[in-house]
């Protein structure tokens, strides 16, 4: 198919690959990439980092220009699509025909009741960034609540401290985190935020949000009020595919996922695919769906995709589960999936700051590990899981570092 037209939905870091990997791969035809964001494509890491701080520039963070993919650009959103016919209909009214459709349409932050209000942000687009920005500039070192404990919001809390604002952080899990990595590890990991003088509520639920026309604070369900200058909400993210839901053909999810096969698929004749956020593809090794919110599984699922698109034949993409965060000037990287029953040890370096490593065991094999501060443990366990051996290994070329 390296001479048809491919339509991509969604200009981000899956949509924008997909159109790069497609060149790459010797694809000829037409792209066109259909996003509404003025401002895609761009990286969405440094939003909640470099350029939340101010040290970067927006531009920074461009993910290239479409032309130098020979790419058309449609800002418009998506509204409709005709599988069988092979057309996508855009807000504008516009049809586009394609002969293959990656979805890549990404995914919108879930809210609290009451939102909008002013003072209230979530962090999802480059503009989004520049309104939290300009309100941290406002609020000063004054009262920031940071609602979500997971990887953005803890982001943010860092970038927010380091600017001087007053940072507390609600989070309703017994510990942020503790669904993914278990108690004993996400609790360790929490202190980091007591170590840069954050404050941590945990176990935590909102009521409300307090103030008219602006925020002046969050109720929580206890009765206790957070007085707040600015409030981040970052409690997760939902699919962008409601536009799907209806007449499109494609199976979702409850969640809005979109159902793929091994190669990203969402139909029998592989014209539809699916990357990053918005796909819920099977993993033949799990024997299940999953759907991966992570910069590195996006990039690798629209290479694979790509490749499917230009190629002779489909390629499947094998996901080994690589997430990073830089938090308090340090960074945190989890590698592999624990699971429930995972043992989980910990290693701690003899540092002036909080620095471990933890061995999630699956019986005596390494299942995945995660690193705080500490890069030379994270090279050690790159190997390690390349070619899977005994955790007690792993432990004790850390221990010996």
């Amino acid at each position: 198919m390296s001479a048809g037209h491919v339509v991509v939905v969604g200009a981000s870091v899956g949509g924008s690959r997909v159109a790069a990997a497609l060149r790459e791969a010797g694809h000829t035809g037409g792209i066109t990439l259909v996003d509404p964001d003025p401002d895609a494509p761009y990286d969405r890491p440094p939003l909640s980092k470099q350029i939340l701080a101010g040290d970067w520039e927006a531009g920074r963070a461009s993910l290239g220009d479409p032309a130098q993919w020979d790419a058309g650009r449609r800002v418009a959103a998506a509204t409709g699509l005709d599988t069988a016919g092979r057309r996508l209909r855009l807000d504008d009214g516009t049809l586009l025909c394609y002969d293959r459709l990656v979805l890549a349409c990404g995914a919108s932050p879930r809210l609290l009741p009451g939102m909008p209000r002013g003072g209230v942000h979530v962090l999802r687009t480059l503009a989004d960034c520049h309104g939290l920005r300009a309100d941290l500039d406002r609020v000063g070192d004054g009262r920031l609540v940071v609602v979500g404990g997971g990887f953005i919001g803890a982001e943010v809390a860092s970038t927010a401290r380091a600017r001087g604002a007053d940072v507390t952080v609600v989070e309703a899990l017994p510990a942020p985190l503790s669904g993914l990595l278990g108690q004993q590890v996400a609790a360790e990991l929490a202190l980091l935020h007591a170590d840069n003088g954050v404050r941590l509520l945990t176990g935590a639920q909102v009521a409300s949000l307090v103030g008219e026309p602006s925020v002046t604070g969050v109720a929580l369900t206890d009765g206790r009020v957070l007085p707040a200058d600015a409030v981040v909400v970052g409690i997760g993210v939902r699919p962008d595919t409601g536009w799907l839901r209806t007449g499109s053909g494609i199976a979702l999810d409850t969640d809005g996922g979109v159902l793929c096969d091994e190669y990203g698929a969402a139909d029998a004749d592989r014209t539809v695919y699916a990357v990053g956020d918005v796909a819920r593809r099977y993993d033949p090794l799990l024997g299940r769906h999953l759907r991966v919110e992570h910069w590195t599984s996006a990039v690798g699922q629209a290479d694979a995709v790509a490749r499917s698109i230009a190629g002779p034949g489909p390629v499947a993409y094998e996901d080994d589960f690589f997430v990073w965060s830089d938090q308090y000037g340090g960074k945190i990287t989890l590698l592999g999936r624990p699971g429930p029953d995972d043992e989980a040890t910990v290693v701690r370096a003899d540092a002036p700051r909080r620095r471990f490593a933890v061995a999630y065991r699956r019986g005596d094999r390494l299942a995945a590990v995660l690193t705080v501060n500490w890069p030379k443990a994270l090279v050690v366990a790159r190997r390690a899981m390349a070619a899977p051996g005994a955790a007690d290994d792993v432990v004790a070329a850390w221990k010996a570092l």
